[in-house]
Formats: structure tokens, C-alpha cells, sequence
């Protein structure tokens, strides 16, 4: 039966069980003895207590006042802290006279209302006690639960940003990708057939990273290296690829579809629009506790009319949400007529900020 019983009944028992204890303490050290008569009397006032303060409870959350600001709250606990502190003392004295448990004994009589107004006093102390413990506790409940719905909204907004980022992504790559397809399906048919084949397994893998933050660098390098397959169908010679990648920067996690992302917009804005075609340059290397990812190929920044388009912004957008401020984009002109894209991605536990 104890291991069902609430928090809140806890907290209760508990709470009074010290005020009993304490009175108990203070009797023992002045008096060096615990009479029945004391006993009894503590016996009544926390049979009184519990349910008074269960009663101011039930009315706090009937009226909602919880939810109130602390200028419009503070008036009506004060006020419940007084009626219940009134109820308590007039209950306590009724009972005590009827169990003949008055101190009266030895002390000058004073009346029933006078006793009724100083016990309330006493019992005001008690009780306020008890409202500033209980408004505390759900303050502090109040704040906590924010902080995890804040959080909660925060990881909700990320994963919707990532989604739509991702759901603009897939349809921009597979209308470029079925674009080249069609350009080869009257001049070569086998290679369409084949090039069909490279964009079924750039759609499998882009599948299975969909509900993926991050991916490992080698997964997405095998989409990469299957869009440039069938990028060289159809710019055949025009197109040449070169991959320098350090081995040890595999297994580091980067955004899916990202670098795919990148080497498409090289091949759409560099080497679509140099009449004699060029290179692209994919790097991967470990350098000064970062992981940069670079992507180099023949053309001028000039040549990229949607410098601030989408695919670009994308890049921006999700190495934003995913490192914040760790994470850093660049795309810039280098020596030999080439544009660099380079990220740069923190080597952190976790990775994730």
C-alpha cells in the first residue's frame, strides 16, 4: 500500500512527521520528559493538518492559481493561509477542550476567542511554511518542464528545417540526374540503360540516409562517385574526376547528401559552361582538429549565377543546424581557374552540438 502512494502524500506524511518530531525535540530538551498529554495533542494536530492543507491544495488547483503571475497569486494565498490557519486553531482548541488537553493548568485563563486568535497566529506561521514549500516545489516543476518543452521545440524545428532542406534536395537531384539520362537514351541506349542503373543506386543510398543527421564520409562518397559516373556518360571526355581522400576520414560523419550536393552544383555551374569541359577535384582531410571536405573544379565564381541559391544555401543551412557556429562554408576563385568549395567540420564528441 506505501509504494502507491503519491509524491504528494509523501511530501505530507513527511512534512508533518518532522513538525511532530521537532515539537517532540523542543519538549523533551525543556521538560527532559514526553507526556501523553503532549502526545495526544500532536496526535490531533497532525490528524487536523494533513487534511487542512490537502483542502488549501485542492483549492489552489481548482482556482488555478498556480498559473497566475506572483503580484495576482500572492493576495489569494495569503488570504487561503489565514482561513486555514482560522480553521486549524478552531479545530485544535475545540478538540483539545474535549479531551481535556488545554494547558491551563498553572497559566492565567485566557478566553476561548482570545485562545482561538493566538493559536491562529501560531498556526499562520506553520502554514505559510508549508504554501511557500509547495509553490516552490511546482516553480520549480513549472520552469523544468519549460525547459524541456524549449528543448523539445528546439529538436522539433531542427528536424522539420532538416526535412524541408532534405525534401528540396531529392527533387532538385533526381530532375538534373533524369535530364542526363534523357540525353543519352536516343544517342546511346546501353549507357542510358547503365546510367539508370547509377541513378538507382544514388536513389537506394539517398533513401536510407533520409531520417539521418549525419552520415559517414564513405557512404556518401559512394552517391557521389555514382552521380559522376553518370555525369561522364554525358559529358563523356569533357568531364574528368579526381578523388584525393585520407583514409581516416571515412568514418566522419557529415551531412547526407551534402558533398553530393556540392560536386552537382561544380558540374552544373564549372564544368557545364567551359566549352572544352574540366576537372573536379574531391578532397577529404584531418587538419587542425577539423574534418574540411573540399570539392575544386575548373571555372570562375563568376559562372555560379545562384551563388545564393539553393544548393549553396542548403549547405549553409545544415552545417548551421547541425554545428552551429563550429562548422564553417567557403567557396572562393583559386589559382588555375578553378573555384573551391571547402567546409570545414569541428572533431567533437558527438558531433553534434
Amino acid at each position: 500500500m506505501l509504494s502507491k502512494l503519491s509524491r504528494y502524500w509523501w511530501c505530507q506524511i513527511c512534512g508533518w512527521g518532522i513538525f511532530a518530531l521537532v515539537n517532540i525535540f523542543f519538549a523533551y530538551t525543556y521538560d527532559k520528559t514526553i507526556s501523553e498529554r503532549l502526545i495526544a495533542r500532536l496526535l490531533i494536530a497532525l490528524s487536523l493538518g494533513i487534511p487542512i492543507t490537502h483542502w488549501m491544495r485542492g483549492v489552489i488547483i481548482k482556482q488555478k492559481w498556480l498559473a497566475l503571475s506572483i503580484e495576482k497569486m500572492a493576495p489569494r494565498l495569503f488570504l487561503i493561509v489565514i482561513i486555514g490557519s482560522f480553521l486549524y486553531a478552531l479545530s485544535q482548541l475545540s478538540l483539545f477542550g474535549l479531551f481535556h488537553l488545554s494547558e491551563t493548568d498553572g497559566k492565567k485563563k485566557v478566553s476561548f476567542l482570545n485562545n482561538v486568535v493566538l493559536r491562529t497566529l501560531d498556526s499562520s506561521v506553520i502554514l505559510m511554511v508549508w504554501i511557500l514549500i509547495y509553490y516552490l516545489y511546482h516553480s520549480f516543476q513549472k520552469n523544468k518542464k519549460q525547459e524541456v518543452d524549449t528543448f523539445r521545440l528546439q529538436s522539433l524545428v531542427k528536424e522539420l528545417e532538416l526535412k524541408t532542406i532534405k525534401s528540396h534536395i531529392n527533387p532538385h537531384f533526381i530532375f538534373n540526374s533524369l535530364n542526363s539520362i534523357r540525353a543519352l537514351v536516343d544517342e546511346n541506349p546501353q549507357r542510358a540503360r547503365q546510367g539508370i542503373t547509377e541513378l538507382s543506386n544514388i536513389l537506394r543510398n539517398s533513401m536510407q540516409t533520409e531520417k539521418l543527421e549525419t552520415v559517414p564520409l564513405n557512404q556518401e562518397l559512394d552517391i557521389v562517385k555514382d552521380y559522376l559516373a553518370l555525369e561522364q556518360m554525358r559529358f563523356e571526355e569533357r568531364l574528368r574526376v579526381e578523388f584525393d581522400i585520407d583514409e581516416n576520414t571515412l568514418q566522419h560523419p557529415i551531412p547526407p547528401m551534402m558533398l553530393q550536393t556540392l560536386v552537382e552544383n561544380a558540374v552544373k555551374h564549372g564544368i557545364s559552361k567551359q566549352l572544352n569541359g574540366g576537372t573536379i577535384v574531391v578532397a577529404s582531410r584531418l587538419t587542425n582538429n577539423s574534418h574540411e571536405v573540399i570539392i575544386r573544379n575548373s571555372g570562375l565564381l563568376s559562372d555560379y549565377n545562384e551563388k545564393n541559391g539553393f544548393g549553396l544555401q542548403s549547405t549553409i543551412d545544415r552545417l548551421n543546424l547541425l554545428f552551429g557556429s563550429k562548422a564553417s562554408f567557403e567557396i572562393r576563385n583559386i589559382p588555375g581557374e578553378m573555384v573551391e568549395a571547402k567546409v570545414i567540420i569541428p572533431l567533437t564528441n558527438g558531433h553534434l552540438k
